[in-house]
């Protein structure tokens, strides 16, 4: 994800990006708990991704839920 596309975006597909990355990373965390990954680092780039989208939100002053 560039930080560039999620500028061009509008405040509600930010929201439902993020929501999604959340989920994402919810998914990722319990399929490495159970063992059931070894994508480690698809952890990190989901993480990376929710700070962008959460940055981008910020630049707009745009409240962040968690």
């Amino acid at each position: 994800m560039n930080i560039t596309d999620l500028r061009t975006k509008g405040i509600p597909e930010l929201r439902t990006e993020l929501k999604e990355l959340l989920r994402a990373q919810f998914s990722l965390r319990m399929q490495l708990s159970t063992q059931q990954t070894n994508k480690t680092h698809e952890i990190r780039k989901v993480r990376r991704d929710i700070a962008r989208v959460r940055t981008v939100m910020h630049e707009t002053n745009v409240k962040v839920d968690n």
